[in-house]
């Protein structure tokens, strides 16, 4: 059996996620801050591939210059919400939001429901089941969480390899959360 080893990233800071907003198609924070220090993180041979927005394409160049852009990996569809803040929403449409965040099929900023991604990514993947090699992949925190989600489905106990020295984040504030730490940045320089 051949392996197909798929390594997701998160893109680098933007603005719109330090202020709690919904993202456009906006550019990273400090796009020279990692342009050379990544560029060997993952050894060849590789397949480098990255959604259609801005901030994963400028994340993509600081791990090598051949990235080709892959549809399915583009960021979930927020309709009316883009650019909007998360505490004007809970302000104006609070009702809305939690429908949002309560039911993954509900679309009330007319974008794309969760569900609807999560189907779009599950197809990605099975795609990727086909193409062995390492695939290293530059896209957004809901489409890491929508791939994590097909890949704990069913009996996801024996699902999960930690190797040693993982480090695994879980935060309760009400609700228990996985947080994914991501490389310094600044400790790269």
């Amino acid at each position: 059996m051949q392996t197909t080893c798929l390594t997701l990233m998160c893109h680098a800071r933007t603005v719109a996620q330090k202020l709690a907003c919904f993202p456009t198609n906006e550019p990273v924070e400090n796009t020279a801050l990692a342009s050379d220090s990544l560029a060997g993180r993952f050894a060849a041979p590789r397949r480098l591939i990255c959604g259609p927005e801005l901030r994963t394409r400028q994340t993509a160049r600081w791990f090598g210059a051949d990235a080709q852009v892959e549809e399915a990996l583009r960021d979930c569809d927020w309709g009316r919400w883009h650019g909007r803040a998360i505490k004007d929403l809970q302000r104006e449409e609070d009702a809305a939001l939690q429908a949002w965040l309560e039911d993954p099929h509900a679309t009330p900023h007319g974008g794309e429901s969760v569900a609807q991604l999560c189907e779009r990514v599950a197809a990605w993947l099975q795609s990727l089941q086909v193409t062995p090699g390492h695939v290293v992949a530059v896209t957004h925190p809901f489409v890491i969480r929508a791939a994590l989600i097909q890949m704990m489905g069913g009996s996801a106990f024996h699902c999960i390899d930690v190797e040693p020295l993982s480090v695994i984040e879980l935060r309760f504030t009400g609700l228990w959360r996985l947080r994914l730490p991501g490389l310094d940045l600044e400790g790269a320089r």
